[in-house]
């Protein structure tokens, strides 16, 4: 994700990091959210064309994205046809987001448009999100089903429904994580697979690596437990799907 660290909008830095811990760039973040709206300047598409230039140059073919906020009207007025166009021009798969609902004790507002629901717009790939769909109160299973093909990027993370963006564990909230999971191994998922869940409330790096390590683990046994697929094993002994890219982790910055 592209954020307020200088090093996440740093290619250069990011490949090096990539590089280190032989973790592959599967996928750019491109900076649309509240906190990152000055990061690469203001103008929103100059943002997603600079987030597919990065995404080339690190050998990644997946650019998520939000949709946009409801006052930012020009740019959510073109912003269907705008996502088409960067596909066509730059060859790289910019998977809009599911978002939410903004919610209060009293009231609920539509933040987002043309939709925080991507299911009934004309995007040709998608990202869907599991601690969005807690947020929003929707079935993730019946969106992925009815994204079909256009599932590109599954942000692998959990949420307890409330009006709070939370972003943990998977399997710690109220998410059918696994059923996702396996359901999408049965119809040869092709796409990505990433963790991203919030740390910030963990104590220590250590305590921060063990979610890492029992979000990966659950990835890794829910995907395998419905594969009819051969397992590899790597120069480095890691045992190895063919069919997916592996889940990769994502720490939420804060």
């Amino acid at each position: 994700m592209v954020g307020i660290d200088e090093i996440s909008s740093d290619v250069d830095a990011v490949a090096r990091l990539s590089d280190e811990h032989q973790v592959p760039v599967v996928a750019v973040h491109a900076p649309c959210l509240l906190i990152t709206q000055r990061v690469w300047g203001t103008e929103p598409w100059a943002k997603l064309e600079r987030s597919a230039e990065m995404a080339s140059s690190l050998g990644a073919d997946v650019v998520v994205v939000h949709p946009p906020f409801r006052w930012q009207r020009d740019y959510a007025k073109g912003f269907v046809e705008g996502i088409a166009r960067l596909e066509a021009d730059f060859g790289i798969a910019m998977a809009v987001e599911n978002m939410y609902p903004w919610r209060t004790a009293r009231r609920e507002l539509q933040a987002y448009a043309p939709s925080w629901d991507p299911v009934d717009q004309d995007y040709a790939h998608v990202t869907l999100d599991l601690s969005h769909t807690a947020t929003a109160d929707v079935d993730p299973l019946r969106m992925a089903s009815a994204l079909g093909s256009r599932l590109t990027h599954l942000h692998l993370t959990d949420g307890a429904g409330t009006a709070k963006d939370e972003h943990l564990v998977p399997g710690r909230g109220n998410q059918p994580c696994a059923a996702l999971l396996e359901m999408l191994t049965r119809q040869s998922f092709a796409g990505q697979v990433v963790v991203e869940i919030n740390t910030r409330r963990c104590p220590t790096q250590a305590a921060r690596e063990d979610d890492l390590a029992e979000a990966l683990a659950f990835a890794q046994l829910h995907m395998a437990a419905a594969s009819h697929a051969d397992f590899v094993v790597s120069a480095e002994g890691a045992i190895e799907r063919r069919r997916f890219h592996s889940p990769v982790p994502y720490v939420t910055p804060g």
